[in-house]
């Protein structure tokens, strides 16, 4: 498999500043993640600040359940033992849980709403970029409900799958890329990703209440 075509990261420089907790229970934590740090250490040295050492700093027994990409910022929930961790990850998995985004893209969006199923994999010569693929994807479905339009948009978007890159590929094939993406847009189009994970429901590991935290984006 030859080497990715696509530059690795270089000059990381996290945004600094106090762990921001959004709520917390006896089996979980739920943190705010600031775009520009990564969500679990990256394979050299200087990528070792990330969400998980920083949560792991003030909670040593906290656990990763899921991940948000480098440039998205928002909710992220870790666990806080071992049984935590396989009940939120089975969640996940079996898509208990709801996500909801939001989104500056691109132009006016015509539609108020709809739903974009377009198969996802990995482009290899240029990972980590993702691909639509009908041969090798797997399905991937995004909702979206426009919430203001004008020369940009703003979107609420909800993954029903969870790909990695999903809503950044799908926000490219509708023609209207997220503002400020490095990967499928046009950076200089921002000052960072357009792109924030506003609200995560889940059900508590401790005797199943359902749970809501929202995180408020700064755009």
């Amino acid at each position: 498999m030859r080497e990715s075509a696509f530059p690795k990261l270089t000059n990381y420089a996290p945004p600094k500043g106090p762990l921001k907790v959004l709520r917390e229970g006896a089996a979980f934590l739920c943190v705010e993640k600031p775009s520009g740090l990564l969500s679990v250490p990256g394979k050299d040295p200087e990528h070792a600040d990330c969400m998980e050492a920083r949560v792991q700093d003030a909670l040593p027994e906290a656990r990763l359940v899921h991940r948000l990409d480098m440039d998205t910022s928002g909710v992220m929930i870790f666990a806080r033992s071992a049984e935590a961790q396989r009940h939120l990850g089975l969640q996940f998995e079996r898509r208990v849980v709801s996500k909801r985004y939001l989104a500056l893209v691109q132009g006016a969006v015509v539609l108020d709403r709809g739903r974009i199923d377009l198969p996802l994999t990995t482009d290899w010569p240029n990972r980590p970029l993702q691909m639509v693929c009908y041969d090798t994807g797997r399905r991937a479905i995004t909702r979206f409900v426009t919430l203001r339009r004008d020369e940009q948009s703003c979107l609420a978007l909800y993954p029903r799958t969870g790909r990695s890159h999903q809503l950044r590929v799908h926000m490219k094939e509708l023609g209207h890329p997220i503002l400020g993406d490095r990967f499928y847009g046009q950076a200089e189009t921002a000052e960072r990703l357009m792109l924030h994970a506003e609200r995560l429901r889940f059900r508590d590991p401790n005797g199943g209440a359902w749970i809501t935290v929202i995180s408020h984006p700064d755009f």
